[in-house]
């Protein structure tokens, strides 16, 4: 039993130094398109349905188009990140496959949970069944599966975590906890929960700098942008850039829907996700101003948030109820025996 517990000590460690890398460096080598194993490993968070899955497949596909090599790990137990990369298709997850290959006594193999289209490598790490184990657990035990795979050997540009930003769990918050990432990219919309989460990894990301941590926010991606300007004001508010603005457009709805990928030169979103790509690439980690909750709903018309509402304290008859009776206390006061 003590060797099915994940122990990512030197693992972590060894991925934190990869991530701490000189980003110029590393940039400046990708440029040139000498080989470098240097790679950087960009994480991203955002509300579940927001859309990070949709900008990742199509992110990660024009990327590999410019050239680059591109790992794309999906990290939420939902296992949907490579969906539109490949279809529609269900990619087998390293965790079920790794427990179904260790009941039949053989080994994994990258082939049984690594697959490719367009040049982008894709593979998701699963997570428990609904209401069988700890998804964040999961997540931890899905990269010390990776390092045996040989994640320390595999030569790629950018490495692109998708993380579930709506949970707090610990699993979820590795690579800003453990330095496992250079930066991380917020993807959100103009919606109060949206920015909510958003707001939340800022707060995460500036905790761990207090503690002398690395990991900074390359940006905020605008998904379904109806141009009303909140998550906008919130990237100004919390001095962090907008690296692209992706509209609330029908044909990128259908699109999507029919999982077709839109992140390719030969399609008219292409120069969208083209610039997206450049500035993901260019983008340094910056560190967040986090803001309040005040500050949050401020970005709202208090009419459509309820921001304008005044806390009114309850008292001990308002829980009691307008028919209860006080009743006596039968604790003994000591003093007055």
């Amino acid at each position: 039993m003590k060797d099915e517990v994940p122990n990512l000590k030197d693992y972590s460690a060894r991925l934190r130094d990869e991530a701490n890398m000189d980003l110029a460096d590393i940039q400046a080598e990708q440029t040139s398109g000498e080989p470098t194993k240097k790679t950087q490993i960009i994480a991203i968070y955002g509300k579940g349905g927001i859309g990070k899955s949709f900008t990742l497949a199509n992110l990660s596909h024009m990327m590999a188009e410019m050239g680059k090599r591109v790992l794309l790990i999906g990290c939420d137990p939902k296992s949907d990140t490579t969906s539109l990369l490949f279809g529609g298709k269900a990619c087998p997850t390293i965790i079920e496959t790794s427990t179904r290959k260790k009941l039949a006594g053989e080994e994994v193999k990258i082939g049984d949970v690594c697959f490719k289209r367009g040049g982008v490598f894709a593979m998701e790490l699963g997570g428990p069944e609904v209401g069988r184990g700890c998804g964040g657990r999961g997540i931890i035990h899905g990269f010390e599966l990776l390092e045996k795979l040989g994640f320390h050997d595999w030569d790629f540009d950018y490495v692109l975590l998708d993380f579930l930003g709506d949970v707090v769990c610990g699993g979820f918050g590795l690579p800003i906890a453990r330095d496992m990432a250079q930066k991380v990219i917020l993807v959100g919309s103009n919606d109060l929960q949206s920015l909510y989460v958003a707001n939340n990894v800022c707060s995460a990301v500036e905790y761990f700098r207090k503690l002398g941590g690395n990991v900074g926010v390359a940006g905020l991606v605008i998904n379904k942008d109806d141009g009303t300007g909140e998550a906008a004001a919130f990237a100004k508010a919390a001095d962090i850039p907008v690296l692209a603005s992706i509209p609330q457009d029908d044909d990128l709805r259908k699109k999507s829907a029919n999982y077709q990928i839109v992140g390719t030169a030969a399609g008219p979103w292409g120069d969208l996700f083209g610039a997206l790509a450049e500035e993901v690439a260019g983008a340094p980690p910056i560190r967040p101003k986090p803001l309040d909750q005040d500050g949050l709903l401020n970005l709202f018309d208090s009419k459509d948030t309820g921001g304008d509402v005044v806390l009114v304290p309850a008292t001990d008859t308002d829980m009691r109820g307008k028919h209860a009776k006080p009743q006596k206390s039968l604790e003994v006061i000591y003093d007055e025996v």
